[in-house]
């Protein structure tokens, strides 16, 4: 999806690490290190784990490396080294922290030097069986797979309720079930100082965007030109099931799962689906060639004026591709349908 946030892309990162949390409160923290495969004057850098920008920089030397510096809260972090894509995440507070790596398996790094060390390790153990299904995209998880995951995270969070590994815990939860309210109920327990962390900050984030188009809801109404240049509602599509689609011509993520959608078109226009592709192109040429392109059979509308389309704003859309799910009776039945997902839902609601 564009505009994909960093920290998205970060939670997936953490599964491919065996992370060791620390979480005393002294009066700043100090990483050493003890690294084999780089050379004295390789730069080191701990990376903010929310942008990615450096905080703190220094040198290896004689295989050694040492960085200091003070957190207000327990943070996610990523070591560095030669400026490279690879890293060692580390959660980190004030506390010293002793990290042995090597440069040809930064994957299988140890950091130690607190309580949370044991918690996170309780986290770990927890969530490996779903690893794998967890860092994929579009994943969906049969019903004793979802409630075994579930639970395991529950043990947890219900094990350590003052963690500040327990925000992962959460969001974990919201993969296995897309439960808002349930994620919301779980994330007002925490304590603040938690629920303050850039996890915690995320999650917030998301819960806040959930309430938007929630499902459940009736999709208002709305209307704009179709390639003929008539307007086109919404409602006229009413007693269908309608894939309302929001893409452009230029994005490339919408153009590789168009295939999916049309896929699923093919599957079931003939039982009462269809979809309504919303264009957040400029250029009319374009958005003409694409359709015809990619073979988009369906009702396609736009106004022409990019991420300032009108139906894009009253539905909150800052990123694409994005889609909503609306049932015979206009009520929002799920969102953000792709992959085998958009397929799968469709076979549960259309029988």
């Amino acid at each position: 999806m564009l505009k994909l946030n960093f920290m998205k892309h970060f939670l997936l990162l953490l599964f491919a690490f065996p992370l060791l949390v620390s979480a005393q409160k002294n009066e700043g923290y100090v990483i050493s290190g003890t690294i084999t495969g780089y050379p004295d004057g390789t730069i080191v850098d701990l990376l903010n784990g929310n942008n990615g920008a450096p905080e703190k920089t220094g040198k290896i030397v004689d295989g050694k490396f040492e960085l200091k510096g003070k957190v207000d809260v327990p943070d996610i972090k990523l070591l560095s080294f030669n400026k490279e894509g690879n890293y060692i995440p580390v959660f980190l507070d004030n506390s010293k922290v002793t990290v042995i790596a090597d440069a040809k398996s930064l994957d299988r790094s140890t950091v130690t030097g607190s309580k949370s060390h044991d918690e996170f390790r309780v986290y770990s153990t927890a969530i490996q069986p779903y690893q794998q299904m967890l860092s994929q995209q579009d994943v969906t998880f049969d019903e004793p797979t979802r409630n075994k995951g579930v639970a395991a995270m529950e043990g947890f969070i219900n094990q350590f309720p003052q963690s500040y590994v327990a925000p992962l815990a959460i969001y974990r939860i919201y993969q296995f079930t897309e439960d808002f309210t349930r994620v919301e109920k779980m994330f007002s327990a925490l304590p603040k100082d938690v629920q303050g962390t850039p996890v915690g900050q995320f999650l917030s984030s998301q819960i806040a965007e959930s309430k938007i188009n929630q499902v459940g809801s009736i999709m208002d109404d709305f209307t704009q030109a179709d390639t003929s240049g008539k307007p086109f509602k919404l409602s006229s599509l009413r007693g269908k099931y309608v894939l309302v689609d929001f893409w452009a011509s230029w994005c490339r993520p919408c153009r590789d799962e168009n295939p999916n959608v049309v896929n699923a078109y093919q599957q079931y226009k003939n039982k009462n689906f269809t979809v309504l592709g919303v264009s957040l192109d400029k250029s009319r040429q374009p958005w003409i060639d694409a359709i015809y392109k990619d073979n988009l059979t369906w009702p396609h509308v736009s106004d022409l004026k990019g991420w300032q389309n009108a139906a894009a704003q009253q539905f909150k859309i800052f990123s694409i591709p994005q889609n909503l799910l609306i049932g015979p009776d206009g009520k929002i039945i799920a969102k953000n349908l792709r992959g085998a997902a958009l397929g799968q839902k469709l076979a549960e609601v259309i029988r």
